[in-house]
Parts: structure tokens; C-alpha cells; sequence
């Protein structure tokens, strides 16, 4: 297996399937497809790939067909040591000249959705050259396409697609999940910060160096200030990532209606009709939208796991959460440089809508990785749900409710970041857990769960221990797997 570099941090099963890919004997091992939204460190990888194995790499821009061509023909023209470029007139003549210049090895092509956006035809094309008879069964070459648009990758091997059933690797390259960004950044052994931390930069790791200057928060009192010094600052690139983002991904006409959409979900109006009523606009206006930023990945659709046809709508991205939440709100002081302002004004929105509910999010993670080590299982569903109280006509929201993989309710949690949890939070667990008995889920067994950002009272901790309560505090939460 093809060693990992020292320069890669972590990604080490992306960088085994990338080594298995490129190292296969097998001759069905021609093509295959890295996708993943932007800033996740595909390029980084891909490249550090290229020069592990000697491959041919090209990166796409956003070109003209013709200017696309010219700087293909140069780069294979430097591959070959020729100097110029090569006359390339079409992708099929370049297609023909990129395997006689590569007949064996990997080959590399990033971001292919820029070449696709001027050449459409280009699909049909790989599909011609892969297809039995086609120019790459005459070599040993392994294609390797990858791209950011997740619209446009998630359409590439779907359906009807001409590359459909060709690809014999299809890599994802997510975010980092929540503790091995804590270990990017260096604040594992904060886990408050680590926390604050998360629910502003996610698991992005272009956001550790690049777009920062390579600035973290020193310690938790350094936070605030980490804030104003970067986030907030017009001087520093993440400033306006949110809005790169968002036009990068979805190429919207219609930004206002956009960001009103994440601006609405971000506070809270998480349903289509909560949507639609905080925009007061009908539901049938935000259905394209919501559609476009599904397909791209900025925001995910999330059933109840005991409503059938309810579903929530969360934005994937927690940039754009404080973007939305924090800066949006408060562009006034901002766009006068006035930060500190900007800052005082928004961290009360920020703690209650934005960490808040985020911590929930790591706390299902936490529940989901752990499932086997705390259940004694793997769960089939890890989601937020709502158990209705017919007698106060009310609802129990569960905030980590585990389904078991043959039915039953493995596990039901509550997560509270800034309030300490106490009996009354185990009472609303064991009432929902009533509830859904009384209609007909299967409860026998189900291990209750209190999720606390700022720990726990005595009694509460007393009768944990005598009920098999599971309690997880932050330190539980970064602790190592």
C-alpha cells in the first residue's frame, strides 16, 4: 500500500482508497470519481497522490472551451518534455493525445464540472474512451475525475448519465468530523473551545491555515477575541467565505430569497411552513431554492425519526450558520468595520441558535460513532424526533433518539449546552419513552440519555448511576474512541 504522506493530516481511509485505486492490478480499475464540497482538502490530496505515484495531474479552471484546450495541450506537451503545447482542436483529440502521452500510471483531473460548464459533450466523450473498444482499454492508465460542484458530481454516475456504471471508485471526501478537527486546530484538550470552535469553521480544513492566517484561539478566554480578529474581519478571507460559498455552490440568481431561506433555517424555522412563514412568502417560493441547496450539500433534510413525513431542515455548513445567524444580522456595524459592536451584539444569538443546536448535532454524532461501545449495537437511524403529550397538549422534543436496526428505540437523549441537566430532563425522557410505548415502539430496554455542555447536578448523577443513565459531559464527548 502506498505510504501516506507526512504532510496529509489524517484522512487515512480516503488516502487507503486513493492507494488502492491507483495501485490496482485489475483491469477493471480505469475510472473513478472524488467528489466533495469545497475546501475539504480534495485538491491537496489528490495532488499529494500525483506526486506519490508519478501521475499526471491538470486542473481545470473556469475557461472557455478553447482556453481549456490550450492549457490541457501545454500541460501534456510538459508530461511528454516536448516544451509548447500540443494542437488540440476537441476533447476527443485531447482525449487521444492524453492516453498516448500517459499509456500506464494514474491520471488526474480536477474539477472537472469547469471543463463540463463549457464542454457538456465531454460526459459522452470519457464514456466513448472508457466503453469496451475505447482508447483506455488499449492502456493501463487509471483516470481519476474530481470535482466540487455537488450537484453536478452527484449527476455524473446517476441514472441515465453516460458514465453511469463505469466508475469503480466513487470517494466522497466529507468534513472532519467534530473531534479530529478539535486535534487540527489544537484544541482537543479544550473541549468548551473546541465546541465554541466547531459550530463556527466546522471540520474544514482549508480554514486552519489559509483563510486565517493560521490564527487560533489560544484558550477559551481567546475566543471572543479570535472572533472579532478574523471572522469578523473584512482584512481576513473568511470573511466573506459564507457568501463565496453560497454563490460558488448554487450559482443563484435570486441571493435574497437564498440567503433568507439559510437566514430562516438558521434561527430556528427549520420546517418548509416555518420557512415560508418567517420569509412570509408561500411555500410553493421556497421549493426551488431549498431543492438547490440540498443538491449541493449546504443544507440536509432530516426526518423525525417518530413522525413519518415530517422532516427538518439543518444547513451543513456552519460558516454559513454564523454567517446567517451572527453577521447577517448585524452587516450594519460590520460593514463600518466596526467588529467588537457587531460581536456584542450577536453573541446572544449566537450561543442560543447557533451552538445550541450544534452541540445537539455533535451530540447524535457522538451517539451514532459510539453506538456499538454504549448500545451494544449498531443503530439504524440516529435523529432528533418529537413525541406528542396528548395530555398537555404539548411535545416532548427528543434531541438523540437511536432506532435499532430490527425496529425499537435503543436509546432517547436530551442535549442542553448552557443549562446544567437535572431530574426534570431525565422525567421528560422517561415520559417520552411512556409515550412511545403506549404507542406501540419497542421501549423494553431503551437507555436513557442526558447530553450536558455544562455538566450535571448531584442528584441527577445518583440516579444515573442507579439507572444506568448514560451522561455525557464535553470531556466524555472529545474523549478518545
Amino acid at each position: 500500500m502506498l505510504a501516506k504522506p507526512d504532510n496529509v493530516f489524517d484522512r487515512t481511509a480516503e488516502w487507503a482508497a486513493l492507494a488502492r485505486f491507483a495501485g490496482s492490478p485489475a483491469a477493471s480499475a480505469r475510472f473513478g470519481v472524488v467528489s466533495g464540497r469545497r475546501r475539504q482538502g480534495k485538491t491537496f490530496l489528490l495532488d499529494a497522490l500525483a506526486r506519490a505515484t508519478g501521475g499526471f495531474y491538470f486542473a481545470a479552471t473556469e475557461d472557455t472551451e478553447l482556453e481549456s484546450l490550450r492549457r490541457f495541450g501545454r500541460a501534456l506537451a510538459a508530461r511528454a518534455g516536448t516544451g509548447g503545447e500540443f494542437q488540440l482542436h476537441s476533447w476527443e483529440d485531447a482525449l487521444r493525445q492524453l492516453y498516448a502521452v500517459v499509456p500506464d500510471g494514474l491520471i488526474i483531473i480536477d474539477e472537472l464540472p469547469y471543463l463540463l460548464a463549457a464542454s457538456p459533450a465531454l460526459a459522452s466523450q470519457l464514456q466513448q474512451v472508457l466503453d469496451p473498444g475505447g482508447l483506455a482499454r488499449e492502456t493501463t492508465s487509471k483516470l481519476l475525475v474530481c470535482g466540487s460542484a455537488m450537484a453536478v458530481m452527484g449527476s455524473l454516475l446517476s441514472g441515465n448519465a453516460p458514465l453511469r456504471g463505469r466508475a469503480s471508485l466513487e470517494l466522497v471526501v466529507p468534513p472532519m468530523d467534530y473531534r479530529t478537527a478539535a486535534e487540527f486546530w489544537g484544541v482537543i484538550d479544550q473541549p468548551e473551545l473546541a465546541v465554541l470552535l466547531h459550530s463556527v469553521v466546522g471540520g474544514t480544513p482549508a480554514y486552519r491555515h489559509e483563510f486565517v492566517h493560521s490564527d487560533a484561539p489560544a484558550d477559551l478566554a481567546d475566543f471572543g477575541d479570535w472572533v472579532v480578529r478574523t471572522v469578523l474581519n473584512p482584512a481576513v478571507p473568511l470573511f466573506r467565505e459564507a457568501r463565496y460559498l453560497l454563490a460558488e455552490e448554487t450559482g443563484a440568481r435570486d441571493t435574497p430569497l437564498y440567503h433568507g431561506v439559510l437566514g430562516a433555517i438558521a434561527l430556528g424555522h427549520n420546517t418548509r411552513g416555518g420557512i415560508a412563514g418567517y420569509l412570509e412568502r408561500p411555500s410553493t417560493n421556497i421549493s426551488h431554492p431549498l431543492t438547490v441547496l440540498e443538491d449541493c450539500g449546504l443544507v440536509s433534510k432530516e426526518p423525525d425519526a417518530f413522525r413519518t413525513g415530517r422532516s427538518t431542515y439543518r444547513i451543513a455548513e456552519p460558516l454559513i450558520t454564523f454567517y446567517s445567524a451572527v453577521m447577517r444580522r448585524n452587516w450594519s456595524f460590520l460593514e463600518r468595520g466596526m467588529a467588537e459592536q457587531a460581536w456584542q451584539a450577536g453573541q446572544g444569538t449566537f450561543r442560543s441558535q447557533v451552538v445550541g443546536p450544534h452541540f445537539e448535532q455533535l451530540c447524535r454524532e457522538y451517539a451514532l460513532r459510539n453506538a456499538v461501545a454504549l448500545f451494544g449495537g449498531p443503530p439504524s437511524t440516529v435523529a432528533a424526533g418529537t413525541v406528542a403529550d396528548p395530555a398537555t397538549r404539548s411535545q416532548i422534543q427528543v434531541d438523540v433518539a437511536v432506532l435499532g436496526t430490527e425496529g425499537g428505540v435503543i436509546s432517547l437523549g436530551e442535549a442542553k449546552w448552557q443549562q446544567t441537566m437535572g431530574l426534570p430532563h431525565l422525567d421528560r425522557l422517561r415520559r417520552a419513552r411512556d409515550l412511545l410505548a403506549a404507542k406501540g415502539h419497542r421501549t423494553t430496554g431503551t437507555r436513557l440519555a442526558c447530553y450536558g455542555g455544562a455538566g450535571f447536578t448531584p442528584d441527577l448523577r445518583r440516579v444515573a448511576e442507579a439507572e444506568n443513565v448514560l451522561l455525557v459531559d464535553l470531556p466524555a464527548l472529545y474523549a478518545q474512541p
